[in-house]
């Protein structure tokens, strides 16, 4: 493997600042102010939201609802958990927590392993993994794929998912190109030329390269198959026995991300108030990611904020059968519901 240069390694640390943001403080957020009309702390029902992750303008409008007081309006004290999604997924399939954020396609594995978990709320509309290569590199379809080397953090979440069902939208299997498990250095690898081709989150490795000058070809999974991303989890006990609360933390959630939507300036500061160490000289590149996401949290033509359809959770469960991350299809039904949007 070739040898990072100095640029490359200045990249990487870059990058690795971005994506690791405040890694020693990954313990829950208190908001920084409250509305004037929410109830007391005494009053409200404490829930923590696992988030997975750790602290990033990409939980925006999760801080938002906090300090705009929208979930204690509700009757609800929320913090947010950092750790890790796979994690989270089985505290919730447990009731050891109540609610997380996180993919549809965990939520499947989940199902399939005799975890009751549903999706009650979508977040991110598209699926936001892709392909990217550099501009100049003659890859311009994902059939150019083949025989390529293409970095991803390993086999393993949304970026394996994506990576597997775009390549089968070319035709391709992992036999037909050589996959480099790289870590979250992506963009670092693309630049450097180890890789041919980075699968990486849209908001993050694109957005990074873009800062630097570098233009890229990016093959979007949504493009070839729309099955469901990130947004609220719960579990079938809790839907069951608390389904006010469900309601609750639904239309919270939901008015936090159309309240980002419809403010954008106000929602980005109050998200470097809760992760400071993205401001100063990372304010810029923190802007871009901000941006870029709001793009993946607007409601698509035919859907409602927040909503899910069955052909979607169909078609995650048919990819994840054929790519063996579950062993046997579930039915779409038991996997999400729209019954609590508002």
């Amino acid at each position: 493997m070739a040898r990072l240069d100095g640029n490359s390694v200045k990249l990487m640390l870059s990058l690795v600042a971005l994506l690791l943001i405040a890694c020693a403080a990954c313990a829950p957020v208190t908001p920084a102010t409250q509305s004037p009309d929410a109830a007391s702390p005494a009053a409200l029902t404490p829930v923590s939201l696992g988030v997975g992750y750790v602290p990033t303008v990409q939980f925006a409008p999760l801080y938002a609802g906090i300090d705009k007081g929208f979930y204690a309006e509700e009757g609800l004290d929320v913090s947010l958990a950092y750790g890790y999604e796979n994690d989270y997924i089985k505290l919730v399939g447990v009731n050891q927590s109540q609610f997380m954020i996180g993919s549809g396609d965990q939520v499947v594995i989940g199902r399939s392993q005799g975890l009751p978990v549903r999706s009650v709320l979508t977040w991110w509309t598209r699926y936001p993994v892709v392909a990217l290569a550099k501009a100049d590199a003659g890859i311009a379809t994902p059939q150019d794929l083949a025989g390529k080397t293409i970095g991803i953090p390993g086999p393993y979440g949304a970026n394996y998912v994506a990576y597997r069902g775009i390549l089968e939208a070319a035709g391709l299997t992992e036999r037909d190109v050589r996959t480099e498990s790289i870590g979250f250095a992506q963009a670092a690898a693309l630049m450097a030329g180890t890789i041919d081709v980075a699968v990486d989150y849209a908001v993050n490795g694109p957005v990074v390269l873009a800062a630097e000058g570098i233009d890229t070809v990016q093959f979007d999974l949504d493009d070839y198959l729309h099955i469901p991303s990130n947004g609220l989890v719960t579990n079938d006990r809790t839907i069951e026995q608390q389904p006010e609360l469900v309601r609750a933390m639904v239309r919270a959630t939901a008015r936090a991300i159309q309240y980002t939507l419809d403010h954008p300036d106000e929602v980005f500061e109050i998200a470097l108030a809760n992760v400071p160490e993205a401001s100063g000289e990372k304010r810029a590149i923190n802007r871009a990611v901000f941006d870029a996401a709001l793009a993946y949290w607007a409601p698509e033509a035919g859907y409602a904020l927040g909503e899910s359809k069955a052909e979607d959770w169909a078609a995650a469960v048919q990819l994840l059968q054929r790519i063996d991350l579950i062993e046997a299809p579930v039915e779409a039904d038991p996997l999400f519901t729209n019954e609590f949007l508002p």
